[in-house]
This record gives C-alpha cells, structure tokens and sequence, in this order.
C-alpha cells in the first residue's frame, strides 16, 4: 500500500544519515561529560536500566482501555491533546529540578521517562491499540528508538516496523534487545539533558529540553502509527499474546 506523502518524507527524514554536525555535538557532549561528577553517571545510567524492567512489568503503564469508533482526524486530536498535557508537565518538572543542582537534575531521567512512556501508552490507546498485549508493547519501545536513536538503528527499527500486524513477534518482552535500546537513548538524550546541569541556566534551559523532548516523542509516535493504520491496521488485531502483569 502507497503511504501519505507527509508519511514519506517522516520516513526519509527518520533514514537519513548522520551529517557533520553530528561530531560536532559528539564532541561537545565528550567535553560536558568531563564535568559531571560520576555519581550523576551512575543515577543516570540507573534511570535507564530501571526503567527497562518497570517495561518488563508494565503494569504501572497502561493507560485507560483502547479508543473505538473514532475516525483517524478524531485519533489525531486526541492525541495532540495527550501530547499538549505531558509537554506542559515535563516542562515544568524539567524546570524545577534543573534549578535544583545535579542531583535534582539526575532525578530528572527517571521522572522524564516515566512521562515519555505514560504518553507511549495513552497514544497507543488513542489509536485503538491495547497496551497490555505483547506486541503492542514491544511497537511501543520501537516507536521510543525511532525518536532516541541515530540515523542507522532507525532504519533498522522502521524496517522492522513495517507491515506490523502481519508478522510475528517475540513471546517475551526478554528478547528485546535492551543493550542496543539503552545505549542508544543514552548517547541521543545526553547531550540534550546535561545542559541542564550547567549552573544558573539548568533550570530554564530544562525545561525547554523537557519540552521538546516529549514534542519529538509525541509526534513520532503519531506518524508511527498513522503508518501502521495505512499499512492496514484497523481495526488492531485481538488474537496477540498478552503481557503476564504479576
């Protein structure tokens, strides 16, 4: 099936290779590194590695039962909406522990996280789709790469993203590969959020990187599945695994 012209430009978007800016940046966020204490490191690589398990469980992240009857403008709007509310939050939560030194700015992963994927699971549920079945969660941490990773890992994510609800698909959550996930969240996400521990400017500059984030986030994960819902996913399909919740 032809997708939308604006899906294929995200598409081309998200394959592009990296550009010469990208070294640049490489080095600058070489350079901050250097100034963060290492117990700042450790709470941020921590984040990360903890918020992966609570996905291993997910309970804590399924957000109201999956929409039905809408048209797909309606999805959008909803999910525009969804998208307005978690900006405006990890703005002012980004806001309030850049102001707070590095240690309130390191608590800043974890809680930002949460956020990014309590919107996953509410746009997930605005497109009709059900967040306690396997498959589901697992669209959802592509949809995380694809907005978290350099150009090459997403062409790889979006390849294997393709035709979704026509192939099959791990039996458990433990064969995702979590290595290649963390590390590269980790390399995209820090230069954007150490600039939140520079003194006097944390706080505004967190709470604009918050913002943007979760913006970037939003909408890659609407043309995900504005994709998936071209590639004929309506209505989604009620025969996948569900996620054991205990």
């Amino acid at each position: 099936m032809t997708l939308s012209h604006d899906l294929l430009a995200w598409r081309a978007e998200m394959t592009q290779p990296p550009g010469p800016l990208n070294g640049l940046a490489r080095a600058a966020q070489q350079r901050i590194n250097k100034i963060i204490p290492d117990k700042v490191h450790a709470a941020i690589t921590s984040a990360i590695e903890g918020m992966t398990r609570a996905l291993l469980v997910g309970s804590d992240f399924t957000t109201g039962s999956p929409l039905t009857g809408l048209t797909l403008d309606e999805r959008r709007a909803h999910a525009a909406k969804a998208i307005d509310g978690w900006k405006k939050t990890a703005a002012v939560e980004g806001g309030v522990t850049g102001a707070g030194g590095f240690l309130l700015a390191a608590a800043d992963f974890p809680l930002l996280m949460s956020f990014k994927i309590k919107l996953l699971f509410e746009i997930a549920a605005v497109f009709g789709h059900d967040g306690t079945v396997l498959s589901e969660r697992l669209f959802i941490l592509h949809i995380f790469e694809l907005a978290f990773s350099d150009g090459e890992h997403r062409a790889g994510v979006l390849a294997a993203m393709d035709d979704w609800d026509a192939r099959a698909h791990p039996a458990h959550l433990d064969d995702f590969d979590w290595r290649a996930f963390q590390q590269q969240y980790r390399d995209h996400i820090d230069l954007a959020k150490l600039v939140q521990f520079i003194p006097v400017v944390g706080a505004p500059l967190g709470a604009i990187v918050n913002w943007r984030l979760v913006e970037k986030l939003g909408h890659t994960a609407v043309m995900a599945y504005r994709m998936r819902a071209e590639q004929g996913a309506y209505p989604p399909l009620r025969t996948s695994v569900q996620v054991p919740l205990s």
